[in-house]
């Protein structure tokens, strides 16, 4: 009867016409410390709200469960108090699990990351992969496939040597592996279970979650050789100026002098470097989870330095609670994961289809001459020069 008379007076109070006089604090008194139906709507508008009368009513602080001793609000031991003791971590927990996250009983701040994942960043998947693709076809339709201009000669040129092709190609197929298994766990709720159903997609998520961990590790490897072999022909010059100023040659005419590598793919490569090792650094985080915190100190660094005022903006969350460090770890292993993937799309185009010639670069080691001179016309006459010298030696 209590429950019943209790429900009763909430959903009258539900009802009745809220004004801005009882939304205070007094009528929240009067009312005996439940939220008022201005707290419901500013949740759900995503503002902020002052939820100190359910966090501080926590009866005896110290007591980790419901004992004789423990003093709660009704008198006695209180499920309620302890309750929310838990849920603002505020209880003294012991546990037999030892880990940062072994005591966050309840997390309450943990809804936003899931809606976020499960709407807008599926969205945005969409959007910018396919919007990609999408413009890449449009220029393969007005633009065509880029060929060599002048009279091939039959000669070739040594482009990549053997080590640095396996780098290339050790980050690349980790890479595509990496993307294909972490579509699989960001997207088959949505695409995978409606299509299969749930179990053939439990084993083929459990299968795609083994070679995203293992696979993750060839990667770093590779990402960590790519960097040693060519970051000396990545530094930028006064050649990359007028190469950006003419696109490269890409949209007609000719095509700028270049270096091993012109300014388009000295991009690439540091957007893979500074992305990929992004990408690796917060992959590292979620496979030992709750040990490497990355960004609780670094929201505190840049809300101590007034950034988030500068924009109009509240300051970011902090302090975190273990599960938030994964949350955000997991949001931005995501999202850096599909800008770089949308760059490295760009990449593949320009390497396969995009270019006549390119392919052969990665493919065979060696280069026609006559492609050399044209995409990168300064490397090909320093080893045309270097190749000329030791004959006549």
């Amino acid at each position: 009867m209590l429950r019943l008379m209790t429900l009763f007076a909430l959903l009258l109070a539900m009802a009745a016409p809220v004004t801005a006089q009882e939304a205070t604090d007094t009528s929240r008194a009067a009312t005996g410390g439940a939220q008022t139906l201005d707290d419901i709507l500013r949740r759900q508008e995503s503002l902020a709200v002052d939820d100190s009368f359910r966090s501080d009513v926590t009866g005896n602080p110290d007591a980790a469960a419901p004992t004789t001793d423990q003093l709660g609000t009704l008198g006695g031991a209180s499920d309620p108090d302890l309750w929310r003791a838990y849920r603002y971590s505020s209880a003294d927990i012991s546990t037999q699990t030892r880990g940062p996250a072994a005591t966050t009983m309840i997390q309450d701040r943990g809804m936003w990351w899931l809606e976020f994942r499960e709407g807008p960043l599926v969205q945005m998947t969409a959007y910018l992969l396919g919007g990609t693709l999408l413009a890449l076809a449009l220029f393969y339709l007005i633009r065509g496939r880029i060929h060599i201009d002048g009279e091939k000669t039959g000669r070739t040129i040594t482009r990549f040597k053997a080590f640095e092709r396996f780098g290339h190609w050790l980050l690349a197929s980790s890479f595509l592996l990496l993307g294909l298994t972490g579509l699989v766990s960001l997207l088959g709720r949505k695409v995978l279970i409606p299509a299969f159903g749930h179990d053939a997609f439990s084993s083929f998520a459990i299968a795609s979650k083994w070679v995203h961990n293992n696979v993750s590790w060839a990667f770093i490897v590779a990402l960590v050789i790519v960097f040693v072999v060519w970051v000396v022909h990545n530094i930028p010059d006064r050649t990359d100026l007028r190469w950006m100023a003419k696109a490269g040659g890409l949209f007609g005419g000719e095509h700028p002098p270049a270096k091993k590598f012109n300014a388009g793919q000295k991009l690439i490569f540091w957007a893979v470097i500074v992305l990929g090792g992004s990408i690796a650094a917060s992959g590292i985080s979620l496979l030992f989870p709750f040990e490497f915190n990355m960004f609780g100190h670094t929201f505190s660094l840049i809300n101590s330095w007034g950034v988030p005022g500068w924009f109009g903006f509240a300051d970011l969350p902090y302090p975190l609670l273990p599960h938030e460090e994964m949350q955000f770890a997991q949001l931005w292993h995501v999202i850096v994961s599909l800008v770089l993937t949308a760059i490295i799309f760009a990449h593949i185009y320009l390497g396969s289809v995009g270019m006549e010639g390119a392919f052969d670069a990665m493919g065979k080691g060696e280069v026609e001459e006559q492609w050399a001179r044209e995409h990168h016309s300064i490397w090909a006459d320093d080893v045309l020069k270097s190749k000329s010298s030791k004959s006549e030696a």
